[in-house]
């Protein structure tokens, strides 16, 4: 048996005919930029997250970086983000003036281990840029108490986090201001690049409707230094067909999930923690593993395609150099250990069977 770890044709084909149809009328109207189905959907994504404002912009890096711009902190202002999160965090920290203080993550929840967070904040501290990575949201309560204690703004990197919660709310309406991406491998995916911003605040939602576009208030009227940043109409409409079928796909995830939780029994492996399975959405369903290469190659030779997120953490990229004296140990050996399963929507009880009786008898 091949088992593909995400097949984008798989994963789309159930929305296939309604998302051409719906295509098509886009096309034909003759507006690709601002228009209506933007609108639509970003009252549409707003209602699901149960926030005030949603913006769509060009992707989920732009999304932190203009929301990080937003708020015009001082030059060199410092922002504490988790050490194990993806490479686009850190980006937009640094792309946005910023500087980044890396935090460890908690190595059974991979999320950023709050406890650890405090003893990071200097007089230069002006954030805290939470990632609810792989699926699961942080442990916000502690981080709430934190911003309030030393007057912090709260962000979240929801960018894998559609539909997760924390305390009945949803991922995106725990912060300040949350950005999405929508890569096309994401639990809500556009077929193209495209990201979005959530917030209850007004004033920064009219402030990020500018940046988004040039800095413009008035056609062609620039009020500051803005960015052309904008979810076209296309893949707007592409997320609109596929925001009402979000929930039941996330569903699905959560149920392969339950499945590995439960019959995965070799005692090599490091399961992810099951105590919040239903608030998790399992963008990916990440196991460790001490020799995961070997173990990788072996699920490979039986047909089984996994996928490392990530190899390296941004402390060690090239790109970083600055960064790379830190030493994070519990962040390094993630980055060597996890392995991130197939847990697709599409996926079958015979496949499931399959990668779970294979996962037992290496």
């Amino acid at each position: 048996m091949k088992i593909s770890f995400l097949d984008l044709q798989k994963l789309n084909l159930p929305h296939q005919q309604l998302i051409q149809e719906n295509v098509s009328q886009q096309i034909a109207s003759g507006w690709y930029i601002l228009g209506k189905n933007l609108e639509q959907f970003e009252q549409s994504f707003a209602a699901y997250i149960g926030v005030k404002h949603c913006i769509g912009v060009g992707n989920g890096l732009e999304a932190l970086v203009l929301l990080l711009k937003a708020y015009n902190f001082s030059e060199n202002s410092e922002v504490i983000v988790a050490a194990n999160t993806y490479i686009a965090t850190i980006l937009a920290i640094t792309q946005a003036g910023l500087t980044p203080v890396l935090v460890e993550p908690n190595a059974e929840t991979y999320q950023i281990d709050e406890g650890k967070i405090e003893e990071k904040i200097t007089e230069n501290t002006k954030a805290i840029l939470v990632t609810h990575l792989y699926g699961r949201c942080a442990e916000m309560q502690p981080i709430w108490d934190l911003a309030s204690k030393y007057q912090l703004k709260v962000f979240e990197d929801a960018a894998q986090a559609h539909g997760a919660t924390y305390r009945t709310q949803k991922a995106g309406n725990l912060s300040d201001g949350a950005g999405f991406s929508f890569y096309p491998t994401k639990n809500l995916g556009a077929m193209g690049d495209g990201g979005a911003i959530t917030t209850n605040d007004d004033n920064l939602a009219n402030r990020l409707r500018k940046l988004r576009n040039y800095g413009f208030s008035l056609k062609n009227i620039a009020d500051f230094k803005g960015h052309n940043s904008r979810l076209d109409e296309i893949q707007a409409v592409i997320l609109q067909t596929k925001l009402p079928f979000l929930n039941s796909e996330n569903q699905s995830r959560r149920a392969i999930a339950k499945r590995y939780l439960s019959e995965i029994k070799n005692p090599a492996i490091i399961l992810p923690p099951a105590n919040r399975i239903e608030e998790d959405v399992w963008h990916l369903f990440v196991i460790q593993h001490e020799n995961r290469d070997e173990f990788r190659e072996k699920l490979s030779q039986k047909g089984i395609e996994t996928a490392i997120h990530y190899p390296v953490p941004p402390h060690q990229q090239k790109a970083y150099s600055e960064l790379n004296h830190l030493s994070l140990p519990i962040t390094e050996r993630l980055h060597n250990q996890v392995l991130s399963l197939p847990n697709a929507p599409y996926l079958t009880s015979q496949e499931i069977d399959y990668v779970i009786a294979t996962l037992n008898q290496l």
